[in-house]
C-alpha cells in the first residue's frame, strides 16, 4: 500500500510500504477514506521537531472497517468509523476519567504499540487500529460525501478547539478571545459559540480566516498583536478583557498574548503544542488568572459532538479549504507551510 513518510525536513514522500495485518484480537484494519494534515505535523516537517530517520506521519482519518480481530465487539466490517488522533482502550482508569490521550495501553499513530508492533500513520491507504473497540467510533450509517469532511474534523481539530473552550470554562454568557486563526483556532471559535459564549473576539490577520471566524460565530476580529492587540480586546470586552482566552498556537508569543487578553480572574484554555512557552506565575497569581488544557482527549468528546455534526447544526469541516488526492500530499504540506491553505484534506 501507499503511505506518507517524512524522510527529513520538508522531504515528504508517498512511499510503498507493507500493508497492515492483524496482530492482536483487539485490532481492526481500516481502509482510509479521508485523512488530513495537521498544524502539529508542520513542526517535524519544518525541522523544528527533530526526527531520527524516515517516519510515518498523519494522525487524523476516517474510513471503512475491512477486518476485525476475534475480540472485537463494537465495530464491524463495513462500518464507517472516526479514528481519534490517539488510540486507546477506553477502559483503563484514565480513559474512564476522560483522559484518553494518557491511556495506559494507548499510543500514537506512526509509532509502535505497547506490544511492540508498528502502528501505521493516518496519511495512508490502510491503518491497523489497536484496541479498535475502544478507539473507533462508528457512525449510524454510511455518510454522504458532503458529510465526510465534517466527520473528519472529529478525529482531532474540532475536539481540540472544544477542549480549549471546555478547559477555560466557556459557558452561557462568557466573553471569549481566541488567539490563533488556524484550523484549531477557528474550531475554538465554533466551539465557544456552541457552548453559549455571549461575545467572541478572534485574533486574525488574514482576510479569509477572519471571514470564516465570523461565520463560525466571532463577533469581532482584532488583527493587531502584543499590547496593542490586548488593549483592543479589552475595549471590546467591557474594558476588562476576556473571561476566557483560548490559546491555539503554542508559541511563547501566543501564550503571552493570551495572558494579556485575559481579565483579572479570567481563565486560559491552551491547546497549541507548546514550543518555548513560558509562564509568569507571580503575575498570574496577582491577577488571579488560571490556566488549564493540554493535549485534547478527542475520544472523550466525539460522542458528544457527533450528533450535531450529523444533523448539520455545526459544520466544522469548513476549515478544509484545500482538498487533494493522497498522491499530492507533498503539495498539501507546502500549502499549509506557506499558509496558502488553512487545512488540507487528503482523499484516498
Amino acid at each position: 500500500m501507499r503511505a506518507t513518510v517524512l524522510h527529513a525536513a520538508r522531504d515528504i514522500r508517498l512511499d510503498d510500504v507493507s500493508a497492515p495485518e492483524l496482530h492482536e484480537d483487539t485490532d481492526a484494519i481500516v481502509r482510509v477514506v479521508a485523512s488530513c494534515i495537521c498544524g502539529s505535523d508542520l513542526w517535524p516537517y519544518r525541522g523544528i521537531n527533530k526526527i531520527g530517520g524516515p517516519v510515518r506521519i498523519g494522525h487524523e482519518f476516517v474510513g471503512i472497517v475491512e477486518q476485525v480481530g476475534a475480540g472485537i465487539s463494537t465495530v464491524a466490517t463495513g462500518d464507517f468509523v472516526i479514528a481519534p488522533f490517539t488510540f486507546s482502550d477506553n477502559t483503563c482508569a484514565l480513559c474512564q476519567r476522560g483522559v484518553h490521550t494518557s491511556c495506559v495501553n494507548g499510543g500514537f499513530w506512526g509509532n509502535n504499540d505497547k506490544q511492540g508492533h508498528a502502528v501505521d500513520g493516518g496519511q495512508g491507504e490502510t491503518v491497523r487500529v489497536p484496541f479498535a473497540d475502544g478507539t473507533l467510533v462508528s457512525t449510524p450509517s454510511q455518510p454522504s460525501q458532503e458529510l465526510v469532511a465534517h466527520l473528519l474534523t472529529l478525529s482531532d481539530v474540532f475536539p481540540t478547539g472544544h477542549h480549549a473552550a471546555v478547559s477555560a470554562g466557556v459557558t452561557t454568557g462568557s466573553t471569549v478571545a481566541v488567539v490563533g486563526d488556524g484550523a484549531v483556532g477557528l474550531s475554538a471559535v465554533l466551539a465557544a459559540k456552541r457552548l453559549g459564549a455571549a461575545k467572541i473576539v478572534a485574533m486574525s490577520r488574514h482576510e479569509d480566516r477572519q471571514r470564516l471566524a465570523r461565520e463560525f460565530g466571532a463577533d469581532e476580529v482584532v488583527a493587531e498583536r502584543g499590547k496593542g492587540g490586548a488593549a483592543a480586546v479589552r475595549e471590546m470586552l467591557d474594558g476588562i478583557g476576556a473571561d476566557q482566552v483560548l490559546e491555539c498556537v503554542g508559541t511563547k508569543e501566543s501564550m503571552q498574548q493570551a495572558m494579556l487578553c485575559a481579565r483579572p480572574g479570567g481563565r486560559i484554555g491552551y491547546v497549541g503544542v507548546p514550543h518555548d512557552v513560558e509562564l509568569n506565575v507571580p503575575s498570574m497569581f496577582g491577577r488571579n488568572v488560571g490556566i488549564a488544557g493540554g493535549i485534547a482527549p478527542a475520544r472523550n468528546y466525539i460522542e458528544e459532538l457527533l450528533p450535531e455534526v450529523l444533523n448539520g447544526t455545526v459544520q466544522p469541516g469548513r476549515v478544509f479549504d484545500l482538498t487533494l488526492p493522497l498522491d499530492q500530499v507533498a503539495d498539501g504540506y507546502r500549502a499549509m507551510d506557506e499558509r496558502t491553505a488553512i487545512k488540507t484534506m487528503l482523499t484516498i
